[in-house]
C-alpha cells in the first residue's frame, strides 16, 4: 500500500502600516496569503520564502522572522496531492507598502477588515459584545465542560473582570472558530464580515491571527516597528504606528518620555508640517544602536492611554 506524501508549504504574513492602519498583503482578492511550495532548488526556507512572495506579488521583503509551522490532518493546500499531508511553514514580514503587481492578483487589506473585534483605538468595538454573548451561549450548551470554557472567554476576551491582552489575537480566534461563529467554521455567514470578520482561504485566517499576536507581543521588546516606519517621521506619526499595531491607544506624555529613555531615535534637523498643528520635528531610527541593544531589550511603550 502507498503511503500518503507530505507537503511542505511557505506561507508569509506580509505586513505594513499605510495611513495610520495595518495591513497585510494578500492575493486571490484577499482571500489567502501569498505562499507557494518548498521546493529541492530553494536554498533555504526564507530563500523559497521570499522567491515566492516575489514570483507572486512582484514584492521585494527584507525582513523575515519565522513564525509557526502548522501541521494539522486534513488541512488544505492548493499544492498537495490528493491524500497527502500539507505542512505549512509560515514567515512573518515587515515592509513599507507598495503598489504590488503580480500573477496573483496580489492586494493590500486592513487587518482589521479580517479581524474587526480587534481595533480598541476608538473603544470597545461594538461588534464585539454580540460575539461574547454568541460565545458564551455555545460554551453554555455542554454543562461538563462550561466552566472551562468560560474561564477562556473571560481570559482571551477580558471580561468578568479581566482585563483586555491585546496579544491574544490567536486564542480569541480559536474561541470563535470552535464556536462555529466563522465561515471557515461552516457557520457565521450570518453574522457578516463586519461582526464576524472577513474569511480566508482554509487556516489563512489562524496563521494571520498568529502573525499579529507575535508582532503585537514583539513590539514590546524589540524595535522592529522601524521597518514599518519611513526614513524620517515625527514622533505622533511613531505612536500612531504603534497604536495601530496593538489596536490601542496610548498615553502620549509616558509614551514620549519612554522613547526618550530607549535612546533609539534622533532627531534629523528637519520639520515637517502635520495636519492641523504647528512643524513637528523629523526623527530617523539610530541604526548604531541596534546591535548594542539586542541584547538589552530595546522596546517600544504600550502605555495606554
Amino acid at each position: 500500500m502507498q503511503s500518503a506524501t507530505a507537503h511542505a508549504e511557505l506561507i508569509a504574513v506580509l505586513t505594513a502600516v499605510t495611513g495610520d492602519e495595518p495591513r497585510v498583503m494578500t492575493v486571490r482578492g484577499g482571500e489567502a496569503l501569498p505562499s507557494g511550495p518548498f521546493e529541492v532548488s530553494h536554498r533555504s526556507l526564507q530563500s523559497g520564502l521570499r522567491e515566492w512572495i516575489e514570483d507572486q506579488t512582484g514584492h521585494p521583503v527584507g525582513y523575515l522572522e519565522q513564525l509557526y509551522t502548522f501541521a494539522d490532518k486534513d488541512r488544505a493546500s492548493d499544492g498537495a496531492d490528493a491524500g497527502g499531508r500539507t505542512i505549512s511553514i509560515s514567515y512573518l514580514g515587515l515592509v513599507r507598502e507598495q503598489a504590488a503587481p503580480g500573477p496573483g492578483h496580489p492586494a493590500w487589506h486592513g487587518w482589521y477588515g479580517y479581524f474587526p473585534w480587534e481595533d480598541h483605538r476608538a473603544g470597545r468595538p461594538a461588534c464585539l459584545e454580540p460575539l461574547v454573548d454568541a460565545v458564551t451561549k455555545w460554551a453554555e450548551r455542554e454543562p461538563s465542560r462550561r466552566e472551562h470554557r468560560q474561564r477562556r472567554i473571560d481570559f482571551s476576551f477580558g471580561i468578568n473582570g479581566m482585563g483586555w491582552n491585546e496579544d491574544l489575537v490567536l486564542q480569541r480566534y480559536e474561541l470563535l472558530y470552535e464556536a462555529g461563529l466563522v465561515v471557515e467554521a461552516g457557520g457565521g455567514a450570518e453574522w457578516g464580515a463586519e461582526r464576524s470578520g472577513r474569511p480566508m482561504f482554509s487556516d489563512h485566517r489562524r496563521i494571520l491571527a498568529t502573525g499579529i499576536a507575535r508582532l503585537r507581543a514583539k513590539i514590546k521588546y524589540r524595535p522592529v516597528v522601524f521597518e514599518l516606519m519611513p526614513e524620517s517621521f515625527t514622533l505622533s506619526q511613531l505612536q500612531r504606528c504603534v497604536e495601530a499595531l496593538a489596536g490601542l491607544t496610548l498615553h502620549k506624555p509616558n509614551f514620549r518620555r519612554q522613547i526618550d529613555q530607549q535612546e533609539l531615535i534622533e532627531e534629523t534637523g528637519a520639520m515637517a508640517s502635520e495636519t492641523g498643528g504647528r512643524p513637528a520635528k523629523l526623527f530617523r531610527y539610530r541604526h548604531a544602536v541596534l546591535e548594542e541593544r539586542a541584547l538589552s531589550g530595546s522596546k517600544l511603550p504600550l502605555v495606554r492611554s
